[in-house]
């Protein structure tokens, strides 16, 4: 199971600042981190592949 460490969620297409991220964390609207230490947090590969596909369904089915 693949991690992402934050500051390389840009190569997913998620150019989010860290606290618009925490904020859509907070509301249950992005992934959860997994904390590698108290200090290092990184994400699930596939949730995160799982979130963008989520965006790019709402937009066809907007466009549909």
């Amino acid at each position: 199971m693949p991690l992402i460490p934050l500051h390389e969620l840009p190569t997913k297409g998620i150019n989010y600042s860290r606290n618009y991220i925490d904020r859509l964390i907070k509301e249950g609207r992005f992934p959860k981190p997994v904390f590698l230490s108290p200090r290092r947090r990184a994400f699930v590969e596939s949730e995160i592949d799982a979130w963008v596909k989520t965006r790019v369904d709402q937009r066809d089915e907007v466009a549909a």
